[in-house]
């Protein structure tokens, strides 16, 4: 197979991929677990596999003293941000919070022009400007409502802790670390933030042990929308360079809306459709200007995204 056309179906497969975490996460919902034992049973069976994909690529599990503080505020940062998009599922349509989610890379160019003075073109202002146009048309829906503000705030902070995530393992010594060992190292500091809660303020719920499908959903999660999506995105890069790989990352808010709308029956609105056009074309071009794909192409698969509005019991 032409290598072009293998990194190009590999960019799609990761996008796909990361697409299917409603199918394996809701029916662990339906059985009455919290976001918080789900993403901590997802994160506790990622560590081995991202440990097994470590040994198989032949690399060590050694990190320098001057790597740890990183690796611990950057973990927590991490995991910080998928409990808050969890979260602001309970106040608005996960279809449209993966939407908002997407503007991370915006967020991201914004960081490095205010906090790097790296320069801003005036295609990245007009980027912007289109991208908020969008997100202003989701939170007004065509009879007029508006989405709920908690949520809208939850999935913003989401989006910018998790561009504050990017900008830090680019800029720290971790930017030289391999990429697996720091997702490994991530995805093990950022459980404890669970660990806490659940100790604190949650209860911890596990599947019966009976209940096959539902360890299976686990596993799933563990695997698709995570290491095999990693993989992918990995390896689309190498075949066609990091632009166009975070460019097909554009599926996924996609993906997201389409299984919220054939699968869950969530809305589709005029407003919907416009404002997720105007975000997918800003943030596309924002990528193609180059630069700022460089920071978004490491470390943005393993971000979870459901794509249902949920309500649980505190």
């Amino acid at each position: 197979m032409n290598p072009k056309l293998k990194g190009y179906l590999l960019g799609i497969i990761a996008a796909a991929t990361y697409g299917l975490n409603p199918l394996f996460t809701l029916p662990l919902y339906e059985a009455g677990m919290n976001p918080d034992s789900v993403l901590l049973l997802r994160y506790l069976l990622a560590i081995p596999i991202l440990g097994m994909m470590l040994l198989w690529r032949g690399r060590n599990f050694r990190l320098k003293r001057r790597e740890l503080p990183p690796i611990i505020s950057l973990g927590l940062l991490f995991a910080l941000s998928s409990l808050m998009l969890f979260q602001s599922y309970n106040y608005m349509d996960a279809g449209v919070a993966s939407t908002i989610l997407f503007i991370y890379p915006i967020i991201v160019a914004v960081i490095m022009t205010v906090v790097f003075k790296e320069k801003m073109t005036k295609q990245t202002i007009l980027c912007i400007l289109t991208a908020m146009s969008g997100i202003a048309l989701l939170y007004r829906g065509d009879d007029g409502s508006t989405l709920n503000l908690m949520g809208m705030t939850l999935v913003l902070v989401s989006a910018f802790s998790y561009a504050i995530y990017i900008v830090g393992i680019n800029k720290t010594s971790l930017r030289n670390v391999a990429t697996l060992k720091v997702t490994f190292y991530v995805i093990l500091v950022g459980s404890s933030l669970f660990v806490v809660r659940l100790l604190v303020a949650h209860d911890f719920h596990v599947p019966p042990v009976g209940e096959w499908y539902l360890w299976l959903n686990i596993l799933c999660l563990a695997v698709f929308p995570t290491a095999l999506s990693l993989l992918c995105t990995t390896k689309a890069i190498q075949f066609i360079g990091a632009t166009p790989t975070a460019i097909l990352g554009a599926l996924e808010p996609l993906t997201a809306v389409a299984i919220g709308v054939l699968v869950f029956g969530e809305a589709f609105t005029l407003h919907i459709a416009i404002g997720l056009l105007l975000i997918i074309v800003s943030v596309t071009f924002v990528v193609s200007d180059g630069a700022i794909s460089l920071h978004l192409t490491r470390f943005r698969k393993m971000f979870p995204k459901i794509t249902r509005k949920l309500k649980f019991k505190k």
